[in-house]
């Protein structure tokens, strides 16, 4: 199973192939999408993007993970999560959103297994 596209990216929302939401902040994988809804969790922006924030993702099989930190990079992502992706041998991008979108579609384009989690605004 491919992973979805991101079809189109704004402050504030985002649309991904095969959804007829738009999403604030998002999951994406092979297969699927969701809100990614940051209460679950407890994340803030400072200490940032948790594992137990990629840990859905990160077992849907995927090789890369994108993260995006946000349109002014204001979601940071500690080194405690990028070595929890490495540490199942995940390779990991961690990115300006804009930035962050082009790069997921792309590795989509070449056929990756690819999931990403993104932030839509600040």
């Amino acid at each position: 199973m491919a992973s979805p596209i991101i079809a189109s990216l704004s402050w504030g929302q985002m649309k991904v192939q095969g959804s007829n939401l738009t999403y604030k902040d998002c999951k994406v994988w092979p297969g699927g999408s969701r809100a990614w809804d940051w209460r679950e969790t407890g994340t803030e922006h400072s200490p940032g993007v948790q594992p137990a924030d990629v840990k859905e993702v990160a077992e849907k099989g995927v090789q890369t993970l994108v993260i995006g930190r946000g349109m002014s990079e204001a979601l940071k992502v500690p080194p405690s999560t990028v070595e929890y992706l490495q540490k199942q041998g995940i390779n990991v991008r961690v990115l300006q959103t804009e930035q962050a979108v082009k790069e997921y579609n792309a590795l989509v384009a070449q056929g990756v297994r690819v999931g990403g989690v993104f932030h839509s605004t600040c």
